[in-house]
């Protein structure tokens, strides 16, 4: 039965999920989790494009399938394709173009939270795709996103580019660092250390950090 609810159809270059239309959008999860973790050691640590028969997702389920497929599995999904383009050399060009973009970003993602004692080292720029705790640390010599709670250490720019910024969602930081400048939040009364303060982004001038919110102006006026 279960075989006959998900069913996966490879090439070189993408999977095509056929999807039971009857059952539960939970239940499909079940299934999809069961069959990719069977199927782990075939698609270990591969780069794939996405598509979809039988079912019609919405966008929030298609990030399900994608969240689950990832958590049950080494394969990394770079793109999801209508089911009008299925054919093999499509998925091999879409695959090649996200590749390159992906390699031309010089950067690399983190999904998880970084807790109490864990180090992260990056030799790019790095997004985190979560919370930084307190007594967590993060050391970049590139650019740091986090998309999440940044409440531990960080150090951007740590082979002494100034250029370097921090940003994240809810910016809380105990420590600072952008290249040699160092920011910290210990000049705050106590009641107000590491409140969330929303998104926001760091940046050093003239040797000292400085934070500010995150808009549009802001954005455009980063250096990459």
């Amino acid at each position: 039965m279960k075989q006959q609810t998900v069913v996966i159809k490879s090439n070189k270059y993408g999977i095509t999920l056929f999807l039971d239309r009857d059952i539960s959008f939970r239940e499909l999860l079940e299934a999809i989790g069961e069959r990719f973790r069977t199927s782990s050691d075939f698609f270990q640590n591969a780069r794939m494009a996405l598509a979809f028969e039988g079912r019609r997702l919405s966008r929030e389920e298609q990030l399900e399938v994608i969240r689950t497929i990832q958590e049950n599995s080494s394969l990394e999904i770079l793109c999801v394709l209508e089911q009008d383009a299925l054919k093999e050399s499509f998925m091999k060009q879409v695959v090649e173009e996200r590749q390159l973009e992906r390699d031309s970003s010089n950067g690399r993602f983190y999904k998880g939270t970084l807790r109490s004692g864990q180090v992260l080292e990056s030799e790019t720029s790095i997004i985190i795709l979560g919370d930084v705790n307190p007594g967590a640390t993060i050391v970049s010599k590139g650019n740091v996103v986090v998309l999440g709670a940044l409440k531990g250490t960080v150090h951007a720019g740590a082979a002494g580019n100034e250029d370097s910024f921090v940003a994240a969602l809810n910016m809380a930081p105990m420590q600072i660092r952008i290249a040699d400048v160092l920011g910290c939040s210990s000049d705050e009364p106590p009641h107000k250390k590491r409140r969330p303060q929303g998104p926001m982004i760091a940046y050093a001038e003239e040797g000292r950090i400085y934070m500010e919110p995150i808009t549009k102006k802001v954005i455009n006026d980063i250096r990459i």
